[in-house]
């Protein structure tokens, strides 16, 4: 099986580069972080109290903790995404007397391998951010001037086994539904989908939730003199419920689609229809392109709006929130956040459109032209970006709301229109051209080729 999966590393480069991208940031990420800590320990204990601010152990730890966060969901929803798009594949092997361990070992086999080769790379981007990181940080007061990023294998093995152990566990759970029926019915459930989401994901999909809303709670209730643990809370609550989102996005996003659907019809009779009948029916395929776009929108508005309402908040606590330093650091890790969510609405938009190769080729089978298919695509995109911007702004409204109650005492933030309606007009900008050119490429070929021989 390793050779197998080494084969098809070599094969089909293209379609394991998310996963690779996911990784690479992962194991960049943790090295970063790590190698901040590890400066930090290495220092002498008389140096550690000349920095200003909250010093290289709460940022290595505080900040680095939703950045490492965020890096491992971007990991889980690319390596879903490319196992998904693999189920026809691993359906032919099970039909042809692949046993479902040998299935998971080949999974397994491209985790590994898809890590090994991104593991230098990441080691050497994560400690090269995190001199540069540490540069800024002496230069602002914020560490002490003489400490330095130490020669040590740890952080970057520390991100190794983390990235592995990701890695494994989001393909382990990926490829369980193939792994686990019987190879005809295998066959069939690679270009079907489930009307419904299971009562164990949903109910899981519920805890999160009600997890969130526990983290919620917390950073509301926190008091004014504590604005930085307050937003520390707020945006872990708000990458939590965005973990909620996507274990319960199959059942939101139909619903969302169904409230959708009616005025797409009416705007766009033909195209409309096409795109409304498809997001009805595969609700986890517009899950999985929901959930990045409400990820990076979640995200970044939460940082936009507790940064905004920080600022305009009296008490010198929340204003210490707001401090020169600590605003350069939010908007370093916003800028960071902001990467990784778009690195995975790209890989995921792509993955989702590249796998419906054949589905395209049958309806040119049938009579649509290739500008219909565009248009059908772009209704989708459409309301794939409104869906994605209601539930990120949903997640984003309820984290900086209980942060305002925290340092203002009012749930009411204050939202910088003009930054959070650029952040939507980016998640456009994202998602439609993701879309639109990869179904470009999905529907050039002979279509009773591509129907006979299946995905490419």
């Amino acid at each position: 099986m390793a050779a197998l999966a080494l084969g098809q590393l070599r094969r089909r480069p293209a379609a394991f580069a998310g996963p690779a991208a996911a990784l690479f940031l992962a194991v960049a990420t943790v090295t970063l972080f790590g190698s901040l800590l590890a400066a930090h320990l290495a220092a002498p204990a008389s140096a550690r109290g000349e920095a200003d601010g909250p010093g290289l152990a709460v940022i290595a730890g505080a900040f680095g903790e939703i950045a490492v966060l965020t890096a491992f969901f971007v990991v889980v929803n690319a390596l879903g995404s490319a196992v998904r798009r693999q189920h026809h594949e691993l359906a032919l092997l099970r039909t042809i007397a692949a046993t479902p361990r040998q299935t998971r070992r080949l999974v397994r086999g491209q985790v590994v391998a898809t890590t090994l080769l991104v593991a230098v790379p990441g080691w050497a981007a994560g400690v090269a951010a995190a001199r540069r990181l540490l540069t800024e940080l002496r230069r602002l007061g914020m560490a002490p001037p003489d400490v330095r990023v130490p020669v040590t294998p740890l952080p970057m093995l520390a991100a190794l086994a983390a990235a592995l152990a990701v890695g494994l566990a989001a393909a382990a759970v990926a490829a369980r539904r193939i792994s686990r029926v019987a190879p005809a019915a295998a066959l069939t459930a690679s270009t079907t989908e489930h009307g419904r989401t299971g009562a164990p994901r949903l109910l899981a999909g519920l805890g999160v939730l009600a997890g969130g809303a526990l983290l919620l709670r917390l950073a509301a209730t926190r008091p004014e003199e504590q604005a930085d643990k307050a937003g520390q809370a707020a945006l872990l609550a708000s990458l939590v419920l965005l973990a909620g989102v996507a274990l319960v996005g199959p059942f939101a996003a139909r619903l969302l689609a169904a409230a959708l659907g009616a005025p797409l019809r009416a705007l766009a009779p033909g195209a409309g229809w096409l795109a409304d009948a498809h997001l009805r029916g595969y609700a986890r395929r517009l899950s999985s392109a929901v959930v990045p776009v409400a990820l990076l929108v979640g995200l970044s508005g939460t940082m936009l709006v507790m940064t905004r309402t920080a600022e305009h908040s009296a008490s010198a606590a929340a204003a210490g929130a707001a401090s020169a330093t600590d605003v350069w650091l939010r908007q370093a890790e916003l800028a960071m956040l902001a990467c990784f969510a778009a690195v995975s609405t790209v890989n995921t938009l792509v993955a989702v459109t590249a796998e419906r190769r054949r589905a395209f080729a049958l309806l040119r089978l049938v009579g649509a032209t290739r500008p219909q298919l565009m248009r059908m695509l772009a209704a989708e995109a459409a309301v794939t970006t409104a869906v994605g911007v209601l539930l990120g702004a949903a997640v984003a409204g309820a984290a900086s709301s209980a942060f305002s109650a925290s340092v203002t005492g009012s749930p009411v933030p204050s939202v910088p229109v003009a930054a959070c309606a650029f952040t939507v007009v980016g998640a456009g900008l994202l998602t439609g051209p993701a879309i639109l050119l990869t179904g470009l490429r999905a529907i050039r070929g002979p279509a009773a080729e591509l129907v006979g021989g299946g995905r490419d």
